[in-house]
């Protein structure tokens, strides 16, 4: 493409002719003001694809319903729509419109700002490192168990025989068959974190393949990545949606659907369901990670983000209570046949301790299931209510099979996804089939949600530094090599301990940290008014005034008060997890050990430091610069003159003299991110070597 001068000439104006579109504006115009080259999206459904495969997740499938089935149902629901409207979608229209108008990643958008909040881009490109770390060993558990899948009967349906005992494999007696084929076979996981044991060969390999993925998804950009998304974000729905036709035909879905939406509206007077619901509505639109910024600078700058904002959150929503209902009529036709099972061993041990006469005089009662030849025909419901009865003078061998109390099981995160699932695709017929649909499923959302956090750390760097810019390729290639070897962690034995500690802490209260900095950044350094005009702007069209109120108040302080709830459960409760114990097969709480806390502590001051040392170091330059003005004589308000509105009513040519600075201030009273005439306009340079005093928005 030819290189083209600034746009700031009568010629340069006819040259782009009156016919030109603002996506080419805005790629003629780029950050120096010469030729930017700065891909696009092809269409606005791969855009929107795009964005609805990063928010949409894993967290959708398997964190949603585990928070809905733990705090109240419909009343968690209900609390989480509320805060979606109030909190999410503000700021994911923050992020949209702050990255479609400067047409930069994370980094520069904010350093467009002000160099003082640089800092915060690299914060962000921080945490995407870290979740993609850790994100991508799900990706390759997902691969391990759709490899297995086909198989019939599937390796996880019964447990294995002991070739020297020729008796079943006591860890798996006595757990399940599908606990002992993730905790022994799959991860085949140490008995605490401390334990960090040697490499698991096929998880390794599994994990080289997933990076191996991602890297050819995004060699070549959008361009390639956005291709994938057309199957890897349209797949996961199909799915879904066969799942609920088919979980809706078995025997205790409709008990599982009305257990999900049952509302219990005293949980709103607790503090514990409202941060859990902010902390889900934080993470299921992204917000922090730069991948929403990233994705929508790449827009023609009128896109209605707007729109965007409230129809991707409307689907992130909406896809969270397809996954809900999913997950709940697969739990209740779980707990239907576990509490069934407990019905037929207790009639087998009522047969064994009672006699004969007595269960002559109970079938006379009107219990005639009691002295049955085949257990599995009582009714459920007839057993409990002889139970209630008669149960209290049973002893404490025979027991009461409820399929409430099996449903308040919860199960969450790789529980989930990779016991309880897995454990219900073996009562399927055909079950290799719809095992190998599900994890077919899981492995596209993981990487929809991939590309999109691996964008929010290349866009960044590729933008601000052009080096990076200019060898895409090789950038790409490189991050997904170095995050194979990082992720070598995860691969031990002990891995998936490390896992907890990366989902539960290291993203957590960075991220939370990052978007109040942006909060602040729009809503009091440059100030909703000035944003709103430059949306308006964009879109010819003013957002609702109320924007300004929620952005500078109402969100504000939600964050705020969800940063100090999460530091106040760190500080009281000290960070625990769940580890495996192989000698009684069963879950324990396990304290992280001192070295463990003291990796949390750092991985989160490493996330979170850039931010005062991008104010710092700008302070030490602006201080620097305007020394060696005051030496040479210069006034520093000859800098102002580089952030000129472009208007097409201004004739400039290369002759003309520059107006006096004091005039040009009184003329332009506050700077913007766009022209008030968009239809031709420059952004300011982002390349890293530039001055950074010159991008100061003065504010």
């Amino acid at each position: 493409m030819t290189e083209k001068p600034p746009l700031d000439s009568t010629e340069d104006r006819a040259w782009l002719g009156e016919g030109q579109s603002e996506t080419q504006l805005a790629a003629v115009n780029g950050p120096d003001g010469a030729d930017d080259d700065r891909p696009a999206w092809d269409s606005k459904v791969q855009y929107v694809l795009a964005q609805v495969g990063f928010s949409v997740g894993l967290g959708n499938v398997w964190r949603f319903p585990y928070l809905c089935h733990q705090n109240g149902g419909g009343a968690f629901m209900l609390l989480y729509v509320f805060l979606l409207l109030i909190v999410g979608v503000p700021l994911f229209f923050m992020e949209l419109a702050a990255g479609q108008c400067i047409r930069q990643g994370s980094i520069g958008v904010w350093k467009h700002i002000s160099p003082k909040l640089s800092g915060i881009g690299y914060s962000s490109c921080m945490v995407c490192f870290y979740v993609a770390l850790y994100y991508n060993v799900i990706i390759a558990w997902s691969l391990f168990y759709m490899g297995n899948s086909f198989q019939y009967p599937l390796p996880w349906e019964h447990c294995p025989i002991d070739v020297t005992t020729n008796v079943t494999v006591r860890e798996c007696a006595g757990s399940s068959p599908t606990s002992y084929f993730w905790f022994r076979k799959a991860l085949n996981i140490t008995n605490s974190i401390e334990e960090t044991g040697e490499f698991n060969p096929i998880m390794t390999g599994c994990l080289l393949a997933a990076w191996a993925i991602v890297s050819l998804a995004m060699i070549k950009g959008i361009k390639s990545s956005a291709k994938v998304m057309y199957f890897s974000s349209v797949f996961p729905y199909l799915v879904l949606f066969i799942f609920l036709i088919r979980g809706m035909m078995l025997d205790g879905a409709i008990d599982g659907i009305t257990y999900m939406f049952y509302p219990k509206l005293e949980i709103w007077g607790s503090v514990q369901v409202w941060r859990q619901a902010a902390t889900q509505v934080f993470f299921a639109l992204g917000l922090g990670y730069g991948s929403v910024i990233a994705y929508s600078s790449y827009n023609p700058v009128n896109n209605n983000c707007h729109q965007d904002a409230l129809m991707v959150s409307c689907i992130n929503f909406m896809t969270s209570v397809l996954a809900s209902l999913v997950v709940f009529v697969v739990l209740g036709f779980r707990a239907k046949n576990i509490a069934l099972r407990c019905v037929a061993e207790n009639l087998g041990l009522l047969n064994i301790m009672t006699t004969q006469e007595w269960n002559q005089d109970l079938v006379k009662q009107g219990w005639p299931w009691i002295d049955t030849a085949d257990p599995s025909s009582v009714p459920l419901a007839d057993y409990r209510q002889w139970y209630s009865e008669h149960g209290a003078v049973m002893g404490a061998n025979i027991t009461d099979c409820s399929l409430e109390e099996e449903m308040k099981k919860g199960v969450e995160g790789t529980g989930l996804a990779f016991i309880a699932f897995t454990e219900v695709m073996a009562l399927f017929p055909a079950s290799p089939f719809w095992s190998t649909l599900f994890f077919l499923m899981l492995l596209n959302l993981g990487l929809s949600s991939m590309f999109g956090t691996m964008q929010g750390i290349l866009t960044p760097l590729m933008d601000n530094f052009s080096l990076l810019g200019r060898h895409r390729t090789l950038l790409t290639v490189s991050s997904c090599a170095l995050g194979f070897l990082l992720g070598l962690l995860f691969t031990q034995r002990s891995g998936n301990y490390f896992v907890a500690m990366f989902d539960d802490y290291s993203a957590t209260l960075p991220l939370i940290i990052v978007v109040i900095f942006e909060t602040i950044s729009v809503a009091w350094v440059y100030g909703t008014d000035r944003f709103l005009d430059d949306i308006e702007v964009m879109l010819n069209w003013r957002p609702p005034v109320v924007y300004k109120y929620l952005w500078k108040y109402v969100c504000l302080l939600s964050l705020v008060g969800l940063l100090a709830a999460s530091l106040l459960r760190m500080v009281f409760k000290r960070p625990t997890y769940t580890a495996w114990n192989q000698s009684t097969a069963s879950e324990m709480t396990l304290e992280y050990p001192g070295w463990a806390l003291a990796m949390i502590i750092m991985l989160m001051v490493i996330a979170c430091l850039p931010v005062p040392i991008g104010y710092l170091l700008s302070m030490w330059k602006s201080r620097r610069g305007g020394n060696s003005r005051s030496e040479e004589g210069e006034s520093p308000e000859v800098h102002r003159e580089l952030y000129t509105k472009c208007s097409s009513n201004e004739q400039l040519d290369s002759n003309s003299h520059r107006r006096d600075p004091s005039e040009e201030d009184e003329a332009r009273p506050r700077v913007v991110f766009l022209p008030l005439g968009h239809e031709l306009y420059r952004l300011l340079p982002q390349d890293g070597e530039d001055d950074d005093e010159e991008q100061d928005t003065g504010v």
